[in-house]
């Protein structure tokens, strides 16, 4: 009545020699390493229209973590540009979404330095991005 399968499914799981596989640890690391380095080019960017220490500092700590999770390759710096305080707003919050999404991710690793620099962060630009919230109104 029904006609037997002649060829592999589509869901079958293909030979596991085919491609490296990286492990959860090896994947979250990358992912961290993104987030960290996404929020480095923000800072980047903050520090060329709005430099601070404080900003210079954070700057520092963030290449120091791209670079121990990428296995001592350190991270590419961006250029500043003029100063502009509707950007400057606009960085900060993004800046904190993305310290925050490296939180998260350095939280499920157990990567105690890296949340903490994440958490530090994500203080510093709602602290940053408040006042001009305040002034916006």
């Amino acid at each position: 009545m029904y006609e037997p399968i002649r060829a592999k499914s589509v869901h079958t799981m293909a030979g596991t020699a085919d491609f490296p596989h990286r492990s959860r640890e090896e994947e979250l690391d990358i992912q961290l390493a993104g987030h960290l380095a996404a929020l480095l080019t923000v800072t980047d960017e903050l520090r060329g229209l709005a430099p601070s220490a404080d900003l210079e500092v954070a700057a520092e700590r963030l290449a120091e973590q791209v670079a121990r999770l990428r296995g001592g390759r350190p991270p590419v710096h961006a250029s500043g540009a003029a100063d502009d305080e509707p950007r400057v707003a606009a960085l900060h919050q993004r800046a904190h979404t993305l310290a925050g999404r490296a939180l998260v991710v350095a939280a499920s690793r157990a990567d105690t330095a890296a949340a903490i620099l994440s958490a530090e962060r994500m203080d510093a630009h709602a602290a940053a991005a408040e006042p001009q919230a305040l002034t916006s109104h």
